[in-house]
């Protein structure tokens, strides 16, 4: 189980220094051997400690090279995402390190980043804990928010995987602050921008599809302004309609009372012709 990042954390480091350049291979070997003891020593002081704190306290005494912070990051979501089930301790971890220093908010934001991009090569398990690993870190405040700004909710921008995703993040985030806290943090105005891929009004067809995607998770509360939204948007389509089927309407009478009347014309012209030549 967990035991085994290790191993695939040092065979991905060995890989990535053996595809180096014979001129450099000397001093590449040397950066990854480095790049492999740190994240042997990140691994065993996560496994090793005795709780969250001890854990914290002693991964911030590592010498970790500026630059190399998503290490860590990186480390911690594969031990995470590795247990049977999801573990606080991970969380508890995360959410302590980025309210240390805003270097690693960044990083585990970018972490976020690029574990929903590449959230279809993971097995559901693991993509069961990552998500609630995220959740506690936006719960906490120790992720900003921003971060769901990369989530889209349509059906051409998601696939299933990144569905369970943002089903288990947003249920985890319902219960940590109860639908109807989780709602007013959602319709905060300043906020919309951020959101506006989690509820998509560009067009009806993305609406629809986010409204049935938060009933059938059990998060419906989250959608008044949606169906909102959509109500409104049905109403003036249909008034628009409404307005066009009067509008050729009154262009195709306006077409018949010319019509007519150039008959009319030309029937007098007509008779006009037959008088004068009697």
């Amino acid at each position: 189980g967990v035991a085994l990042v290790l191993v695939v954390a040092i065979a991905a480091a060995a890989a990535a220094g053996a595809g180096a350049a014979v001129g450099d291979q000397v001093i590449q070997d040397l950066t990854e051997q480095d790049l492999i003891n740190l994240r042997r020593t990140i691994y065993l002081t996560i496994m090793s400690s005795a709780g969250f704190e001890e854990s914290v306290h002693k991964l911030m005494k590592i010498n970790l090279p500026k630059g190399h912070e998503i290490e860590l990051c990186n480390m911690l979501l594969e031990c995470c995402s590795n247990e049977r089930t999801y573990l606080r301790y991970y969380g508890l971890i995360g959410a302590r390190v980025c309210l240390l220093d805003k270097r690693w908010e960044h990083s585990f934001a970018r972490a976020f980043g690029e574990q929903y991009h590449t959230i279809h090569r993971l097995e559901t398990n693991k993509l069961r804990n990552v998500a609630k690993f995220f959740a506690h870190l936006l719960h906490s405040d120790a992720l900003p928010w921003t971060v769901l700004e990369l989530l889209r909710l349509t059906e051409a921008d998601t696939t299933s995987s990144s569905r369970i995703f943002m089903k288990i993040l947003l249920q985890e985030l319902s219960d940590f602050f109860g639908l109807k806290s989780l709602a007013a943090r959602f319709s905060d105005p300043l906020m919309a921008p951020v959101f506006a891929g989690l509820f998509p009004t560009e067009n009806p067809r993305d609406t629809r599809f986010a409204i049935n995607f938060f009933t059938s998770i059990g998060l419906g509360g989250l959608t008044d302004g949606l169906r909102q939204h959509l109500k409104e948007t049905q109403a003036r389509i249909k008034k628009q309609m409404e307005l066009a089927v009067r509008e050729e309407q009154m262009r195709r009478a306006a077409a018949e009372d010319s019509d007519s009347s150039s008959s009319s014309s030309s029937s007098s012209s007509s008779g006009s012709d037959s008088d004068s030549s009697s």
